[in-house]
C-alpha cells in the first residue's frame, strides 16, 4: 500500500477524535473543520426555507443556485456526518462549490441527527425533500425536468437508500445519484480495508461509534434502507457515480456497492483516488486538497456525459 498524499497531512491534523468528545463538543469540531473563510463559488442566490416533512414536522433546507440561464439539474445534496455530526451552515462551503462548478441547483436538506433522532428519521426527511424538489425542479431549475441525489459518507448512503425508497414506493423520478465514499452497511464485513494507522483519518471504532448511535438495533442495520449493500435488488436504480479513497475503511464497500449496481445493469462510474483519505472531498478551501477538485471535476464530467446533449436541447426549447 503506498502513501498518504502530502496534501492529506493538512486534512488528518484539522480534526479532533470526535468519538472520543462530548456530543456537542463533536459537533461544533467538526464544523469548525469544515470552515472556510470567505464564500467559494459565485452564485446567483443562496436562500433558506422549509419543506414539509414527516411526522407532522418539517424539514428545513438550504437553496444553491447559481448564475448562468437554465434549464438547470436539481441536485439534493446530503450531508456526512456519520448520521450524528454536520449541518446546512458547516456544509455550506461544499454546497456552494457543487452548484458553481458543477452548474445545477442544490437543495441542502438540513435533517434529523442522531443519537436524538435513530434511524429512519434522518432518511425520511431527505425522502420528503427529495419529493418536495422533485414536484419542483422546473421552478427550481428554470425549465429542467432533472433531478439528482448526491451526498458524502453517511450522506451518500442516504442518497442511495433515498433512491431505493423511491424506486421501492414508486416515488420521485430520480435521474442520476452521485455516492462520495458512501457508507454502505453497518456489518464491518470487509476484513482486508485499511485500518489502524493505515485510514489517516477515521478507523472502525468511529464507524462504530457512529452507527450505534444511528441504529437502535441490529435488525434495523440489515434494512436496505439503513444498509443499501443488503439489498437483494439493485436493479432499476438511478445511473450513478462512486468515488472512494485509499485510506479509507469505507473503500472495499464502496468497491462493492458499485460493482453490485453495475451486475444489476446500472450504468456506474466508480472512480478511486489513491493515497486520498476519508473527507478530501470536502477540503476545497486553504489548506486545500487539489484532488476534491479533481473529484467535483470528474462528477461534473459524468453529469455532462449522461445529460449534454439533453441539456442543450432543453436550452434550444426554452430559447
Amino acid at each position: 500500500m503506498s502513501e498518504a498524499h502530502p496534501d492529506i497531512e493538512t486534512v488528518v491534523s484539522k480534526l479532533p477524535p470526535l468519538r472520543s468528545l462530548p456530543l456537542e463538543e463533536a459537533r461544533r469540531g467538526y464544523e469548525q473543520f469544515l470552515s472556510v473563510d470567505g464564500d467559494l463559488g459565485t452564485l446567483a442566490d443562496v436562500r433558506d426555507s422549509v419543506v414539509p416533512g414527516p411526522d407532522d414536522n418539517t424539514v428545513p433546507i438550504r437553496v444553491y443556485t447559481p448564475e448562468g440561464d437554465g434549464p438547470l439539474p436539481v441536485l439534493v445534496w446530503m450531508h456526512g456526518g456519520g448520521f450524528v455530526l454536520g449541518d446546512v451552515d458547516a456544509y455550506d462551503p461544499v454546497c456552494r462549490v457543487l452548484a458553481d462548478e458543477l452548474d445545477c441547483v442544490v437543495v441542502a436538506p438540513d435533517y434529523r441527527l442522531a443519537p436524538e433522532h435513530e434511524f429512519p428519521a434522518g432518511l425520511r426527511d431527505c425522502y420528503a425533500v427529495v419529493e418536495w424538489a422533485s414536484d419542483r425542479t422546473r421552478t427550481l431549475g428554470d425549465g429542467s425536468d432533472r433531478l439528482l441525489v448526491g451526498g458524502d459518507s453517511a450522506g451518500g448512503n442516504l442518497a442511495a437508500a433515498t433512491s431505493l425508497l423511491a424506486r421501492d414506493m414508486d416515488g420521485p423520478e430520480i435521474d442520476y445519484q452521485v455516492l462520495v465514499y458512501p457508507t454502505t452497511t453497518f456489518s464491518f464485513e470487509f476484513g482486508d480495508e485499511p485500518t489502524g494507522a493505515d485510514c489517516y483519518f477515521i478507523t472502525e471504532p468511529d464507524l462504530e461509534w457512529s452507527w450505534d448511535l444511528y441504529l437502535r438495533d441490529e435488525v434495523d442495520g440489515m434494512s436496505p434502507y439503513a444498509s443499501p449493500l443488503q439489498a437483494r435488488d439493485l436493479s432499476d436504480l438511478p445511473p450513478a457515480t462512486v468515488l472512494t479513497a485509499e485510506f479509507d475503511p469505507l473503500r472495499e464497500e464502496g468497491e462493492e456497492y458499485a460493482q453490485r449496481l453495475a451486475d444489476a445493469g446500472t450504468a456506474v462510474e466508480h472512480v478511486h483516488y489513491d493515497r486520498m483519505v476519508h473527507s478530501f472531498f470536502t477540503n476545497l478551501a486553504e489548506p486545500r486538497v487539489e484532488r476534491a477538485w479533481d473529484a467535483v471535476e470528474e462528477i461534473d464530467a459524468h453529469l455532462q456525459d449522461a445529460f449534454g446533449e439533453e441539456k442543450e436541447a432543453e436550452r434550444l426549447v426554452a430559447a
